[in-house]
């Protein structure tokens, strides 16, 4: 099973997630930022992703430092579950509509790091009120780049991600979430005319430095 694990401990945040590339979309989340919860539910399920993550960070600065770290460790998952890439699909994308948005995901699981991000986001927080959470709880929508700017350089990929039209910004944020999760499936997949094959023409590159992150396909 390609399955992963990793542990960050910071003097701003501790996440510990388990991945599971080949699972059911099931997700277990301990984490105090709602509305990240109902995103990295969605992924897992779009994705067939089985996810694991308990999370705590310093909230009392902003959540900045807890979702950039979290999108770090969940690319350093898929990199580590992937290994060396052998027999994936490599690239996947999707358009994906939600009610009047339309987002549109591509991915190139290359082990070349860069996002392109266009949200079309009005950083107008979003403000969520439960039991579980405060009466007034605001998501910094800005922090969503910052999710996926650490994802992509973490898992090694390249990563489109855009808004095509849109009007609300949790209609915004869910359908990219929804179209990267699918995207990622696509390009994580077995393929099965190449299963012992690397996909690349040119082999790999290695990537001195990076301690033991696969090889960059060229």
């Amino acid at each position: 099973m390609r399955c992963a694990e990793i542990f960050r401990k910071t003097k701003e945040t501790d996440i510990t997630i388990t991945l599971n590339l080949d699972g059911k979309g099931e997700a277990k989340l301990d984490y105090p930022v709602g509305f990240m919860v109902h995103m990295l539910n969605t992924f897992a399920r779009h994705g067939l992703f089985d996810l694991d993550i308990k999370a705590a960070g310093d909230l009392e600065v902003d959540q900045h430092h807890l979702i950039e770290d979290t999108g770090i460790v969940l690319g350093q998952c898929f990199a580590q579950a992937l290994g060396d890439k052998r027999g994936i699909r490599r690239n996947g994308n999707c358009l994906f509509p939600m009610d009047e948005t339309l987002a549109r995901a591509a991915v190139d699981i290359s082990g070349r790091p860069f996002l392109v991000f266009d949200g079309q986001l009005s950083g107008t927080p979003l403000i969520s009120a439960n039991e579980k959470y405060p009466a007034r709880c605001h998501f910094q929508t800005d922090t969503v780049e910052d999710f996926w700017q650490g994802f992509a350089a973490a898992a090694g990929c390249t990563l489109h991600l855009e808004i095509l039209r849109g009007r609300s910004d949790h209609h915004k944020i869910e359908a990219l979430f929804k179209a990267a999760a699918r995207a990622f499936r696509a390009a994580c997949e077995i393929d099965g005319r190449a299963r012992d094959a690397v996909p690349s023409t040119k082999g790999t590159l290695d990537f001195p430095g990076i301690g033991d992150r696969p090889g960059v396909l060229v």
